[in-house]
């Protein structure tokens, strides 16, 4: 069944957030939640696939998560925040996808023999981190979420994901006398909306009409005197195969944002170069001014390449075309210091950090609030995950006696 546009995605509790996180993910999710209806969950059953030995932390780094995406803006008020471990219909769902899922699609998936290379101090040969991107497959499928915002290198897991859908559908989608129940469903629509689907269905299926396809999507979409039941069938008619129970998610790609850390290189907390999100500014004004600088600039007097100094990489994300070019010209002629050129960066950080630690300082004062959204979030997002697994049980043969 397709549903009104909604969107997914998650983060793994490794610890406090960074500006890097910021402007690579969450300012991403800021202009999503005005958007889209959008579910953002904690993946903390994610985190003991790589990190089982070590499960003392999750829960305290699930909270300062949540507060970290508060205060950089995500409203839970816009959005759904929920605990993926909260919603057990995330377990139920990746089981019975279990069943259906050939071994070889897991052990081709990209990120398999990428991560056990790049963790091989870990013992990894377990079945939790063989099978996490079925886990992650049905996060996704278990609300019907038909965007998930990736980056390049996470496109192959929406595409493994799809591929999940399309073989239940396949496989579950077949009711009994599917072709009269479906005709049976196009006349509820009422005589005007019915004529219209029929046209449309023809040009998609004889002419492979994408607009017709959308056009016919956007005509079920505004139908309200259908069950739920029969939306399926007709979404499933409409594209010439059975009721579509599981939606086909497509990768909604972000732009690569890549958040220069204290050292020059990707900010990342395994490269120990980070400014956290929340970071006290004191802190942020000594990793700035203690930055290294291009290595040619050993005096004041001595003139200096941009390109060549960390600081520069900062710049390009905070400074506007004036100053960009008041530290282009000013290094190369040795017309500024590295001070000078740093504290434009230091104001920058800060301003944008200011806000965030207001945000946050009710939730500081008292925790009770951030439970209330845990809580909130769990019952929002188990009700969505609850209409999806009936559907599944009823499909896969599990109804209760």
């Amino acid at each position: 069944m397709m549903f009104a546009d909604r969107v997914l995605s998650g983060m793994r509790p490794t610890g406090n957030l960074h500006l890097g996180h910021y402007h690579g993910v969450l300012k991403n999710w800021i202009r999503l939640q005005h958007e889209y209806q959008c579910l953002f969950f904690v993946a903390d059953w994610h985190a003991l696939t790589t990190h089982y030995d070590t499960p003392s932390s999750i829960e305290h780094n699930t909270r300062e998560m949540l507060i970290d995406w508060i205060a950089a803006g995500v409203d839970p008020s816009q959005a759904v925040l929920f605990v993926q471990s909260h919603v057990p219909e995330h377990a139920e769902l990746h089981l019975l996808l279990s069943m259906i899922t050939p071994l070889g699609w897991l052990e081709r998936v990209p990120s398999y023999k990428e991560q056990q290379e790049k963790l091989s101090e870990k013992d990894l040969s377990t079945y939790g981190f063989l099978g996490y991107p079925l886990l992650q497959s049905a996060d996704i499928l278990i609300y019907r979420a038909n965007m998930v915002p990736v980056g390049e290198d996470q496109v192959p897991h929406v595409e493994f994901t799809r591929e999940i859908a399309r073989r239940f559908n396949h496989l579950f989608g077949k009711e009994p006398g599917f072709e009269d129940k479906a005709q049976e469903a196009v006349r509820k629509l009422g005589s005007r909306r019915a004529k219209v689907y029929r046209e449309l269905r023809l040009r998609y299926q004889e002419q492979g009409d994408a607009q017709a396809l959308s056009s016919a999507r956007a005509l079920l979409d505004e139908a309200q005197n259908v069950s739920l039941g029969d939306r399926e069938r007709l979404f499933g008619y409409l594209e010439g195969g059975g009721r579509i129970i599981l939606t086909e998610p497509e990768a909604l790609l972000t732009e690569a944002a890549r958040m220069p850390g204290t050292d020059g290189q990707k900010m990342s907390k395994s490269y120990d170069n980070t400014i956290g999100l929340r970071e006290h500014p004191d802190a942020v004004i000594k990793k700035i001014r203690t930055m290294p600088t291009d290595p040619a600039r050993v005096r004041r007097t001595d003139p200096g390449e941009p390109e060549k100094c960390p600081v520069w990489q900062f710049h390009l994300v905070y400074s506007d075309d004036a100053r960009k070019q008041w530290v282009l010209n000013g290094c190369r002629s040795a017309g500024i210091g590295c001070l000078q050129c740093k504290q434009p960066v230091i104001d920058a950080i800060l301003v944008e950090q200011q806000p965030m630690r207001e945000r946050v300082e009710p939730y500081l004062k008292d925790p009770t609030l951030l439970n209330s959204i845990i809580a909130d979030g769990r019952e929002r997002a188990r009700k969505l995950a609850q209409e999806t697994m009936r559907d599944v049980r009823d499909a896969m043969g599990l109804r209760p006696s």
